[in-house]
């Protein structure tokens, strides 16, 4: 009874973190720091401007007129079912933001604790708790991409609602867990593949068995059922899309890696990870699973640590299969299928955190077996890897970065709007080293933009505009014509950097762009976070500047003559 006093404490105390962690968002509110690489630069704008333009609930195929002169598409964002919509919907934004901060974090580390007490500590557990605890809130603390809510971090607790099904247990707590995650996180950039690998379970389980497991196989259906009802507007665009128009996805250009730069890439995931799914674990986890992996060669013990030897080889083949999805041999086989093009299968890296972390678990085992001293050294690589991912705090990774005040500017595009003296609809503007997002927000309406998917024509006719620019610079111009998710005004000078501060002392000297194109598509005003020292020469007339104390930016509007 002792030991369930002393874990009913540790886990209280790894639940206060978890709060201790996320409650500078409501303290600071939007002087908070977060991410700004898929999260300020879009996601986080593309909230406001739903709930700006009262669309979140809009019908099909409902353009969004402030976007890419309508060719933008309601359905291209989040249903409005899905949690983090949902929130924007009704609280402030960086409320908002928090609040789906917290949610994940606490859900991940409860689904890990679930997952390692019942089907990786087992017995151990009474003893080894600070293992369940510990992993589970590391786990749960990871950077996680922030618009994906539980996309990755919730799949420890659905695997364990899984397994209990497939145990042949009966509980409603089960089925509770399959219907909400749903709602918390997304299916194209998360739960496919966690659903993809749990039908490859299943059918293994049934080879195996030699006998079908139909509620496991029910469950699996049924958590896919949830999802495509939630995200109807993709289903319907992909089986009556509106037109059989093409889209920049049907152009993507991704498998150009050859044999050598693949492997390359194959290393940098297995010990870095993706941007997406990063799991903080190669300064004390990678060395110390392989550590114990090599143990486990060396004893020849692999049978009776089956699961242990599975997970490290499973690590290897999801970071194998990413780099080889980029590799040029597959782009034959992707032009010849759209599918291959339109969507990234080489995602099944999302199971690698859950992965890692329940290899560390086993590791730190194995560990706690070897007496005091090994009791000792499993508290001090638990501490020693919470301490690591301190730093990825937003607060602290994301200090140097401007707060939400400071990147959306509230204030400085009041003034810039009250100077051009026009209802926001008569004209457009785009921007130049500034995400475009930022002009989105305050209700501008743009030609340019971070757009998942859009028209194959409307970013042909974009690219008009910045072809000089294009001519000049290889890497940019394969980077907008092999992908062309940021349909930006692309400038020489700047490269693939569009995030421009104040304090920058840079200037533009040859701006070079197709302003007769930019007008044709009704482009008027160019908001720019550098000078362009040459406005006159590509027909720009310079406005004014405008500067203010809660911006993070110096913007120097120029008119289209």
């Amino acid at each position: 009874m002792n030991y369930l006093k002393r874990e009913r404490t540790f886990f209280y105390i790894a639940i206060v973190i978890v709060l201790l962690w996320v409650l500078p968002y409501f303290v600071l509110n939007e002087d908070a720091h977060m991410r700004v690489h898929d999260n300020l630069d879009s996601n986080l704008g593309w909230y406001e401007v739903m709930k700006d333009n009262g669309i979140a609930f809009s019908p099909l195929h409902t353009p969004v007129e402030q976007i890419m002169n309508g060719e933008f598409s309601r359905d291209t964002y989040y249903s409005e079912y899905y949690a983090m919509v949902f929130l924007f919907q009704l609280f402030p934004p960086v409320i908002a933001y928090g609040l789906s901060q917290a949610i994940t974090h606490f859900v991940a580390f409860l689904g890990m604790y679930l997952l390692l007490k019942k089907y990786v500590m087992k017995e151990e557990h009474k003893n080894a708790y600070l293992i369940t605890i510990g992993v589970a809130l590391a786990f749960s603390l990871t950077p996680y991409w922030p618009s994906g809510m539980l996309s990755i971090l919730g799949m420890p607790l659905a695997l364990w609602s899984m397994m209990n099904i497939k145990k042949g247990e009966r509980n409603w707590k089960d089925a509770a867990v399959l219907t909400i995650i749903p709602f918390f996180s997304t299916f194209v950039i998360g739960f496919f593949y966690f659903l993809a690998a749990m039908g490859m379970f299943w059918l293994y389980d049934c080879i195996k068995n030699r006998k079908g497991n139909w509620a496991f196989f029910i469950a699996i259906i049924y958590m896919i059922f949830i999802y495509l009802a939630i995200d109807y507007r993709l289903v319907f665009s992909m089986i009556a899309p509106l037109s059989d128009e093409l889209t920049n996805r049907d152009v993507f250009y991704q498998s150009k890696l050859n044999f050598v730069q693949t492997l390359k890439l194959v290393v940098k995931n297995y010990v870095i990870s993706h941007n997406q799914d990063r799991t903080i674990h190669q300064f004390i986890i990678l060395p110390l699973t392989l550590h114990g992996l090599i143990i486990v060669l060396l004893k020849k013990t692999w049978k009776e640590n089956k699961l242990y030897v599975g997970l490290h080889l499973l690590n290897i083949v999801l970071s194998t299969w990413y780099a080889f999805w980029f590799f040029e041999g597959w782009q034959p086989l992707k032009e010849k299928f759209g599918i291959l093009t339109s969507f990234n299968f080489a995602r099944f890296h999302y199971l690698r955190p859950m992965i890692i972390y329940t290899l560390f678990a086993l590791t730190l085992k194995m560990i706690w077996k070897n007496g005091h001293f090994g009791r000792k050294l499993v508290s001090v690589l638990i501490i020693g890897q919470l301490l690591i991912l301190v730093p990825t705090n937003e607060q602290i990774m994301y200090k140097n970065q401007p707060s939400y005040k400071e990147y959306f500017a509230e204030e400085q595009f009041a003034d810039i709007k009250e100077f051009i003296g026009k209802p926001l609809d008569q004209y457009r503007v785009v921007s130049i080293g500034i995400h475009p997002n930022v002009a989105q927000y305050n209700g501008m309406y743009t030609l340019d933009s971070y757009s998942n998917i859009y028209p194959l024509t409307y970013k042909l006719q974009f690219r008009k505009i910045i072809e000089p620019e294009l001519n000049k610079n290889k890497a940019l111009r394969n980077y907008y014509d092999d992908w062309g998710g940021r349909c930006y005004i692309f400038v020489d000078e700047l490269g693939k950097y569009y995030q421009y501060s104040k304090q920058s002392d840079k200037e533009i000297n040859h701006l070079q762009l197709n302003v007769e194109a930019l007008k044709e598509m009704g482009g008027q005003y160019i908001l720019s976070a550098l000078p362009i020292n040459n406005a006159e020469e590509t027909n720009l007339e310079f406005m004014k500047d405008f500067e203010s104390k809660e911006s993070n930016w110096h913007i120097y509007l120029y008119k289209a003559m």
